[in-house]
């Protein structure tokens, strides 16, 4: 897995290699506005969502609402590679303890250090890029969908119409001629930064602190821990309340991860299989 970090040195400058870059979503000043889910789809071409209720790919799609909240795209997916979570809670402390809040949220693909998709893609489809992120190649992409189940996010997905795998590439196109990702572009709270990921993390930190120091001990850094299971996420977030709230994993693991010890173990039992078999053919002679 450790290996994967290095796949950037065969593409580009080995010695001049840029930094890794990322994403932090500062949710705290999150206003729901989708403007980056907007951005998403009318920079990348993305198709608009089969609609909630059936409506199908249409201009009409966007605005079939799904019935249980204001958010009208649910989640991420092959047609949505940004989606604006909208989360109904309750405060569960201070002078506001059981009033009901709204949390905003803007997902995306967390371009993990140790990414379980680029680990199972038998085309080479999914690649990782010179700044660290991991990008899909639609053209090499033959459909097999063993990227789906192995993302822990549950991010990568296939369309339908289409076949394909799909997500959230950072705007490889954008990024390599030194521009910002369209997403953060468009938000207008900055809620979406985007930068070198050591000094995101490092703002990530202020913020954090800041936020305890000014009365709100519920909110938390998530995918920025370079220790956890994935190895840290190149999109990380602050949030205000625990990772389930946001539908998020709240201890995330590479699905890969036991994939060695399974082949050794697999090719020990080979090699007892046909000793035996070798072993019963001489025996027989």
């Amino acid at each position: 897995m450790t290996g994967q970090t290095e796949r950037a040195e065969w593409i580009g400058m080995p010695d001049q290699r840029p930094p890794r870059l990322g994403f932090f979503t500062d949710t705290s000043v999150c206003i729901g506005c989708k403007a980056c889910e907007v951005a998403c789809k009318e920079w990348n071409l993305v198709p608009a969502d089969a609609g909630p209720s059936g409506s199908g790919s249409t201009q009409m799609a966007g605005l079939d609402l799904l019935g249980m909240s204001y958010d009208n795209t649910g989640d991420l997916g092959a047609n949505t590679w940004r989606h604006v979570a909208f989360v109904e809670t309750q405060h569960r402390s201070g002078p506001q303890e059981g009033d009901v809040r709204w949390l905003m949220s803007s997902d995306v693909c967390k371009h993990c250090t140790h990414a379980a998709c680029l680990d199972v893609c038998p085309t080479g489809a999914l690649l990782r890029t010179e700044f660290d992120t991991v990008y899909v190649q639609p053209d090499i992409c033959n459909g097999c969908g063993y990227c789906v189940p192995a993302c822990p996010y549950g991010v990568i997905d296939i369309r339908p119409e289409d076949g394909r795998a799909f997500k959230c590439t950072l705007c490889y196109d954008r990024t390599k001629d030194g521009l910002t990702p369209a997403c953060a572009q468009a938000c207008p709270t900055e809620s979406i930064q985007y930068g070198p990921l050591d000094e995101l993390r490092e703002r990530a930190d202020q913020r954090l602190a800041t936020l305890h120091g000014q009365g709100v001990p519920e909110a938390q850094l998530y995918g920025r821990d370079p220790d956890d299971g994935v190895g840290g996420d190149g999109a990380f977030f602050l949030l205000l309340d625990e990772p389930e709230t946001y539908g998020l994993p709240p201890d995330p693991v590479v699905t890969t991860r036991d994939l060695p010890a399974m082949w050794k173990r697999a090719a020990v039992a080979a090699a007892g299989l046909a000793a035996a078999a070798a072993a019963a053919f001489l025996g027989s002679g």
